[in-house]
């Protein structure tokens, strides 16, 4: 037979399939995604018939930077204010979204401990996820609009892994990368998505760089395919962005700090009160207390309602003041109780926070002389780094949103804002640094077998064999192998045809332009070759 492939071509192969893979997990994503975007309007008009009121949107999903009473039922003509009993729907979508969920981790934390432990989800359990988030986020809770998304990339990974035939790293590396397109559609960006879903996996500043290139393929190719039926504006739109200088640059990083210690705050509650799969009960009965108290708390402050991206427009819009500090106050505490009752949709809820809280503050201390558009994205920046500890791809996400000059502001934000939360953060599933990772753990040693014997010697003569490959003669076209006499030392295993190797078989016919492959040592060949006046061009297979 031929020799095997060189380890050059054999990893130039590998990594075509993991490429050609990558794209089809893209594609598949992109088609489900802009299902998944249309399927998320329809449920947004529904609930701004049963609640009355349609809270603000970002302009990349087309939603509006106002909103009414009444919004999507303008014959109606009631307010919030004076029907509140569609707020009653919270509590018990709130409760029903947990236990259908059934998990004490949200679809991001699942994506990381699904890539570390090597373990594919049946198709029953991703389908739960994506419905718990489907009713979470159209309730008008808290919950990011990325949390249905993420819940489809784990499903769409799933998928892939059963159509295809995935080996475990495969597997693990297009898991990440269905989740990274699915991110990458919610937020617009499909380069910092990709390097978000490689950052998160780890709590120290390591990454899995041989998957950022699927994550990079299959983010780009379903974002072109979205695109092409919603648009590709940005996600936010920063109105009358003042670029900072550089003397104002450490002013934004040490407002950035401050900002991020709201989300020191919820990855250290998290930390140490973390939810258990044995309080599932007491779960869904928090999860109905916090849907009331929700449902309290947007009765008399609306700019609670919803994940608060659209409110976080608004402040980069110019249209908040120092109330947006309130407001990202009360997102602080909506976070908490999301990511402990694993709703999902914590990187837009993270954002939105951050963003607001960056907002008010600029606004509250005008005699620094920060721009509040400037300081809502550097908030948000700092917020999303200590909360996922993803600064550069805080860093990334947001200069995407904003453009690069303001890169200078946003790295010092981040870094500063890593540097003092160290490893915290919201997703409890990251492990500490890739050794400890089970997916890069080192292969077991063999087991010793005790008063084994050793084997016996093979014969020098079998050692001494080896496989040549010779031209069929032109009198044995179309002749029974059986009926070939092969002398002694010599025996036939296979022949070459059309580039194919085939072994022998009873009944195999010989076909003109084959070749034999035999097995023999070199005396016994070169008599054969001899005799058969071919010995030119038969060379060792």
């Amino acid at each position: 037979m031929r020799p095997s492939l060189p380890r050059s071509v054999r990893t130039r192969l590998e990594t075509s399939r993991v490429v050609v893979y990558s794209l089809v997990a893209g594609a598949l994503v992109g088609v489900l995604g802009s299902g998944l975007r249309a399927l998320l309007d329809v449920l947004g008009d529904v609930s701004a018939r049963v609640i009355g009121f349609r809270p603000p949107g970002t302009p990349g999903e087309g939603g509006f930077l106002q909103a009414f009473g009444g919004f999507a039922s303008p014959d109606v003509g009631l307010t919030l204010r004076t029907l509140p009993w569609g707020l009653l729907a919270l509590p018990i979508l709130a409760a029903l979204a947990v236990w259908l969920r059934g998990r004490t981790s949200d679809p991001l934390e699942e994506a990381v401990r699904a890539y570390h432990e090597s373990r594919t989800e049946p198709l029953v359990q991703r389908g739960r996820e994506l419905g718990a988030t489907l009713l979470a986020y159209s309730s008008g809770l808290a919950v990011g609009r990325d949390g249905p998304f993420t819940a489809l990339g784990n499903l769409s990974a799933s998928v892939l892994s059963r159509i295809a035939r995935l080996n475990p790293l495969e597997a693990r590396t297009l898991g990440l990368a269905s989740v990274a397109a699915a991110l990458g559609l919610v937020l617009h960006a499909p380069l910092a998505s990709a390097l978000l879903i490689v950052e998160v996996l780890y709590r120290r500043f390591e990454f899995e760089v041989e998957v950022l290139l699927a994550a990079v393929l299959a983010s780009v190719t379903a974002y072109a395919i979205y695109g092409t039926l919603f648009g590709f504006s940005p996600l936010v739109t920063p109105e009358l962005l003042e670029l900072p200088t550089l003397v104002q640059v450490p002013l934004y990083a040490l407002l950035g700090l401050v900002v991020s210690f709201g989300a020191l705050l919820v990855a250290t509650v998290r930390a140490v009160v973390p939810s258990s799969d044995r309080w599932r009960y007491g779960l869904v009965g928090g999860a109905f207390l916090f849907g009331l108290l929700s449902a309290v708390l947007v009765y008399f402050m609306l700019e609670a309602f919803g994940d608060g991206s659209g409110w976080w427009q608004l402040g980069l819009s110019g249209f908040a003041g120092a109330e947006a500090v309130s407001q990202g106050l009360v997102r602080v505490a909506l976070l908490l109780a999301v990511t402990w009752l694993a709703l999902g949709g914590t990187v837009l809820t993270s954002l939105s926070a951050g963003g607001l809280l960056g907002v008010g503050l600029a606004v509250m201390l005008p005699s620094l002389g920060l721009d509040p558009v400037a300081a809502g994205l550097v908030g948000a920046a700092a917020f999303l780094t200590t909360s996922h500890n993803v600064p550069v791809a805080a860093t990334l996400l947001l200069a995407t949103w904003s453009g690069d000059a303001l890169l200078p502001a946003l790295l010092t934000a981040t870094l500063l804002a890593h540097a003092v939360s160290g490893e915290s953060s919201i997703v409890l599933t990251q492990r500490r640094r890739r050794a400890d990772s089970p997916a890069h753990g080192a292969l077991p040693a063999p087991t010793p077998i005790e008063d084994d014997e050793p084997l016996p010697a093979l014969p020098e003569s079998m050692l001494a064999e080896q496989l040549y490959r010779l031209p069929l003669p032109n009198a044995w076209a179309d002749l029974p192998a059986e009926q070939v006499v092969w002398p002694d030392g010599l025996e036939f295993v296979a022949v070459v045809r059309g580039g194919e190797v085939q072994l022998s078989r009873p009944g195999q016919v010989l076909r003109g332009g084959d070749e034999l492959m035999v097995l023999a040592t070199p005396e016994a060949f070169d008599g054969f070759a001899r005799a058969l006046g071919e010995t030119r061009g038969s060379t060792p297979a």
